[in-house]
């Protein structure tokens, strides 16, 4: 059997609580590097923004952890991994340490940029449980550190409404910081040392490529309905994203130690994880920020629920909920049909949730009907797309994999994020801080359309 099929390597007698403490770390990771999206009104509020750029506090999160989740999957494919998991750690700690303190709409913006360094943690966890654990408890894990980062954010999103509403926004972040100490301490006691092997080094040019494209990209989609889709200004932007992403993969492509290995993606397992996670991420996370926006809306604009963060935060526990439901119900499913069809089957739940948020958000329970099957789908979706990259790479491969897997999902989320925010904010009137509600339902389509694409697509790898 070749390399990139081998079962998952293992270790005798791995630390009892490792799996609790890896999946512990993901959705550590999750709460933490979503924890803008339940603030974004009283972002605006406190530090006299627009909404528009209270979406920042999510997007450069979103960033970060897109470039930090190659750079950590590299650094700790082998006996660097344990370091690099608590350096991670320590750095997102001190982004909420600095979000939590009064020093502006700037010193909030580096501070949710630190926090994004954790988004390097998921692919560490699932390199540790394929190195540590023996196949028949490696496989589960892998699928539900998958789903960490739905389980993580529909249960952050009501305790962070809850401390919001309490006690205000900065206690939203101490009560962050204090998670990411306790995650910190319990990676730090029960953390194995890596595998020792071969020290590869890092791409450190490929890293400032990628990040430059992103970079240019998200700048091209939050700042074009200002700027002009046509202008100059907007132009340079998508000129310049595409030449800087283009320099990364002839970079990877040429270089004896990529970032990312992009000869990867010729085995069909990871090109249709890596392309079904990208149309996901842009279809259904707008759906978060438009649930927590819709009903925290005054009345007065015809269409809202004037409802408080704690209420906004509370309907995405039934994501929660279900995105944990689905992945003990895949199991099932992923041993009779394998990771392609539960893809695909999640795929089709996702734009069934979208079309419910498009036809039923004029009640509370019909956004929580839409968010329940917005969770089972990402459940499925997000469990089925690690066991695609296992099946795929060779064990010393793992981190790397998971790693770039990670920099399309978090700029699957960044563009949909930003995207959601540039739609919104063309459909506000001039001299008004209240997108219509025709903003929703474009909003709404630009989902549904991504992720029927992301149906068809995923369904030719079937």
């Amino acid at each position: 059997m070749p390399a990139a099929a081998n079962d998952l390597d293992h270790r005798p007698a791995p630390p009892r609580l490792l799996v609790p403490v890896l999946v512990f770390l993901g959705v550590v990771t999750a709460a933490g590097g979503s924890l803008g999206a339940p603030l974004l009104p009283t972002v605006a509020a406190v530090e006299h923004v627009s909404l528009a750029a209270s979406q920042w506090a999510l997007t450069v999160s979103l960033l970060v952890g897109a470039i930090a989740a190659p750079v950590a999957g590299r650094l700790g494919d082998g006996r660097l991994r344990r370091p690099v998991v608590l350096a991670s750690l320590a750095t997102a700690l001190a982004g909420c340490v600095l979000s939590a303190l009064p020093t502006g709409f700037v010193g909030l913006l580096i501070g949710r940029m630190l926090q994004g360094a954790g988004g390097g943690l998921v692919p560490l966890a699932i390199a540790t449980a394929r190195d540590e654990l023996p196949a028949e408890r490696g496989r589960p894990a892998i699928a539900l550190l998958g789903v960490t980062t739905a389980i993580g954010i529909g249960a952050g999103y009501p305790v962070v409404g809850a401390i919001t509403q309490q006690f205000g926004m900065a206690a939203a972040f101490w009560a962050g910081a204090a998670v990411t100490a306790l995650a910190l301490l319990a990676a730090a006691r029960v953390l194995p040392e890596g595998p020792e092997r071969e020290a590869r080094g890092l791409d450190w040019p490929g890293a400032t490529l990628l990040a430059a494209g992103v970079a240019a990209v998200l700048l091209a989609l939050s700042q074009g309905q200002s700027w002009g889709w046509v202008s100059i200004r907007t132009l340079a932007a998508i000129a310049l994203a595409a030449a800087m992403l283009a320099g990364w993969v002839a970079r990877e492509l040429n270089t004896r130690r990529p970032l990312v290995d992009v000869r990867l993606l010729r085995h069909r397992a990871v090109l249709a994880a890596n392309v079904s996670v990208l149309l996901v991420g842009v279809g259904i996370y707008p759906l978060l920020s438009l649930v927590v926006r819709l009903v925290q809306t005054p009345t007065s604009a015809g269409y809202g629920f004037g409802e408080s963060p704690l209420v906004a935060g509370s309907l995405l526990v039934p994501f929660s909920f279900a995105s944990f439901a689905a992945n003990k119900a895949a199991g099932a499913l992923l041993r009779r049909r394998g990771p392609d069809a539960v893809v695909v089957a999640g795929c089709v739940l996702l734009a069934a949730a979208m079309a419910q948020f498009r036809l039923g958000r004029g009640t509370l329970w019909g956004l929580g009907i839409a968010m329940a099957l917005a969770g089972f789908g990402v459940g499925w979706v997000f469990a089925a797309n690690p066991l695609q990259l296992v099946r795929g790479v060779p064990p010393h491969e793992t981190g790397s994999a998971t790693g770039f897997y990670q920099v399309v999902r978090s700029t699957g989320f960044a563009l949909g994020s930003a995207l959601s925010a540039t739609v919104l904010t063309s459909a506000t009137p001039r001299g008004h801080s209240i997108p219509a509600s025709s903003g929703y339902d474009t909003a709404a389509v630009f989902g549904i359309c991504a992720l029927i694409v992301a149906t068809a697509v995923s369904a030719a790898f079937l």
